[in-house]
Parts: C-alpha cells; sequence; structure tokens
C-alpha cells in the first residue's frame, strides 16, 4: 500500500514539474522538436533562417517558394516577439544564419494593453539582442499582416508597422519589407480569399504574394 502511495506521490510530483516548465517555458516542445529534427537531418551551414509566427510555421514548403536559396524554417506558432527573445539561443544563435527573416508580432496584439508602441518596443530588444551577437547580417522584417479574424486590431497593427518601418529606416543592413497593403482590395477591404477558413491563415494565394515581396531581399550567396 505504501509503495502504491508513493508511485502515486512521484507521478503526481512529475506531472506537476512538468506542467510547470510549460507554464514558464511555454515553447520547450516545440525548440526539443527543432533539435530532433537538427539531429536527424543536419540544417544548412550559415543558413537564412526564418523565424517567427504561425504564418512561417505553416509555411511548410517555403523552399520550394525560394530554390537555391539555404532556408531554415524556425517558426513556431502562437510565438509572439518575447518568446523569440526567451528561445534566442535556440532559434537563433545556434544556427550562426548569414541573415535572419522574421515574421512575428501578430500575436503580441492578444496581449491586455498593447499599443503599436509596445510591439516597437518589443521588436527593438530583439533586434538589440540580434545585433549584439550579429553587428552585420542582413535582417529583413515583414510586417504584420492583415487578417479577417483580427480586424479589430487593424489600428494598432497599422501603428506598430508604421514606427517598426520608421526604426528600422535608421538602421543598417534592416530592411522592412511591406506585406500589408499587398493584401489589402482597392478598396481598402482585407482579401479574404488568400486565408484558409480560420481567417487568419493564409493559403497558397496569400504566399504567392509573399515571395516577390521578399525574395529581393534575400541573400543570393
Amino acid at each position: 500500500m505504501k509503495i502504491r502511495f508513493l508511485i502515486a506521490a512521484l507521478l503526481l510530483i512529475n506531472s506537476f514539474i512538468s506542467f510547470s516548465q510549460n507554464t514558464e517555458q511555454p515553447f520547450i516542445n516545440e525548440v526539443r522538436y527543432f533539435k530532433k529534427l537538427d539531429s536527424l537531418n543536419a540544417p544548412p551551414e550559415r543558413p537564412i533562417l526564418f523565424i517567427g509566427s504561425s504564418s512561417f510555421t505553416l509555411w511548410k514548403d517555403v523552399k520550394d517558394y525560394f530554390p537555391g536559396y539555404p532556408i531554415l524554417n524556425r517558426g513556431f506558432g502562437g510565438s509572439s516577439l518575447p518568446h523569440l527573445i526567451m528561445y534566442a539561443e535556440d532559434v537563433i544563435f545556434r544556427y550562426n544564419p548569414k541573415q535572419i527573416v522574421i515574421y512575428c508580432g501578430e500575436n503580441d496584439l492578444g496581449g491586455a494593453n498593447v499599443t503599436g508602441q509596445t510591439i516597437l518596443n518589443r521588436f527593438k530588444e530583439l533586434h538589440s539582442l540580434i545585433r549584439s551577437r550579429y553587428p552585420k547580417i542582413p535582417i529583413a522584417y515583414i510586417s504584420m499582416k492583415p487578417s479577417p479574424s483580427r480586424e479589430k486590431n487593424l489600428k494598432t497593427m497599422k501603428e506598430g508597422n508604421k514606427l517598426i518601418k520608421k526604426f528600422i529606416r535608421k538602421k543598417k543592413n534592416t530592411v522592412f519589407i511591406d506585406v500589408f497593403h499587398h493584401m489589402l482590395n482597392k478598396d481598402g477591404s482585407i482579401m479574404t480569399d488568400i486565408f484558409k477558413s480560420d481567417n487568419l491563415h493564409m493559403n497558397a494565394k496569400g504566399y504567392a504574394i509573399w515571395k516577390p515581396l521578399i525574395e529581393p531581399h534575400l541573400l543570393k550567396n
């Protein structure tokens, strides 16, 4: 009886520890998955690293859009800018990239009292962190996209995009890629046929819009 009680107690403790780790490190399983992928198939040396949230995570065939480029996709769905900062060692620095392409900020809009300035401050922190390790490599930031399901956040999104664009304009080897305005109809409404049924994540038509906007900024050698 005592043994059964002891086993049950140990299982409960292990469950609590696991829960605590996942709460403190919300994307630790994704990071572990990336490490497993790396052990099974070595990533390219000095890759063009795509990092960010689900718009990258779900771009499974991104390499097909940019043939000949050593792209490594390490986007993890649901992430916000603070998560990229938290896991920088695991999803950025371990790969020693020659270029970094970022899509992140949209999920930040779900936080309480988040403004465009909030998103700018978070991006500045990420940019500073990257520059502390890589002073000169090219960084490309893709603007937050307009999603029908997040139409209520458009004002804050526009403000954040505007502030980040202004900040980037003064930084060397850093570019702002505007996808926002290319995803609108002539009347200013959001295109709907470029999204999946959830009206948040893009389908192939959406990524086809992104391709010619991103490619001119990718390192060819």
